[in-house]
């Protein structure tokens, strides 16, 4: 009885944990590095995984590189081949925590948090700060940010025969629907 008892404290114990946590495998990241008068430098990935602990306020994002897509195959192969290097870092990652975060004030409305915590891009960890908006919609959450980074803070090199069609600055969006 004894047994019984444990084993189902155990897998109650496990589904509570559980529903505390949000994820996604199916987030969107869209960059844009376009200057006027030339060709768009601009790509989108629809499969990025993100998790929010709801009880800690812990978040995570993780994006494969060469899973970004552009509208023009040859400016997808430089960027994974010449600039992002793919198969030698083939991940992007954001780890941190959203700053007074209260699982408790989710409700049907959109709350606003700062994301403290580190990038890593192209192989370098940098410290990094961004606002992030979390709307409540039933059992899902919708959460959005964007910000800046410079491709210089993470060793990305733009050779100078393209350097002046390629922003300095990278503008990206990121949007998550997160499912219990």
């Amino acid at each position: 009885m004894k047994y019984i008892i444990v084993c189902l404290s155990f897998v109650f114990t496990t589904l509570v944990v559980a529903q505390e946590k949000y994820s996604t495998k199916n987030g969107t990241i869209v960059f844009e590095a376009s200057v006027p008068s030339f060709e768009e430098v601009k790509a989108k990935n629809e499969n990025v995984s993100a998790i929010l602990n709801a009880e800690t306020g812990d978040f995570a994002s993780l994006v494969l590189i060469n899973g970004f897509r552009f509208k023009v195959a040859l400016m997808e192969e430089h960027f994974n081949e010449n600039y992002m290097e793919s198969s030698k870092f083939p991940k992007a990652i954001v780890k941190g925590k959203l700053k007074d975060f209260s699982a408790s004030k989710l409700t049907e409305g959109t709350l606003n948090y700062t994301l403290e915590g580190t990038i890593t891009i192209h192989g370098v960890t940098k410290p990094f700060e961004t606002s992030i908006s979390i709307s409540k919609k039933g059992d899902s959450l919708l959460v959005e940010s964007q910000f800046v980074l410079n491709p210089t803070d993470f060793n990305i090199e733009i050779p100078k025969i393209v350097s002046n069609k390629i922003a300095e600055e990278v503008h990206v969006s990121a949007k998550y629907s997160l499912l219990r």
